[in-house]
């Protein structure tokens, strides 16, 4: 007879760590020098005047100022158009 009674295995138990990513400073919102204004995973927004991108592709400011999104159409060699959303720092 076996001396301890059989345990059953639960597999689905483990869950990753949120990583709180998207926007962190909207437009209008004052930024100190360093602050983080977007968190994303690869480049949904590029960085203007005044922002710096992470290797993580964080979005940074570089100076004090307000927080501007903007949109800039973009042309590709082949002559297709997209949009970029740009961020950038106006200084206060």
């Amino acid at each position: 007879m076996a001396h301890k009674k059989a345990a059953g295995s639960a597999k689905n138990l483990r869950d990753s760590k949120p990583k709180y990513r998207w926007v962190k400073l909207f437009g209008g919102q004052f930024a100190k020098a360093g602050n983080v204004i977007v968190r994303q995973k690869g480049e949904k927004y590029y960085p203007g005047s005044g922002t710096y991108m992470s290797k993580d592709f964080t979005i940074h400011a570089k100076m004090d100022g307000i927080v501007k999104f903007a949109k800039k159409v973009v042309r590709k060699f082949d002559g297709r158009r997209f949009e970029k959303t740009m961020v950038m720092i106006e200084p206060k």
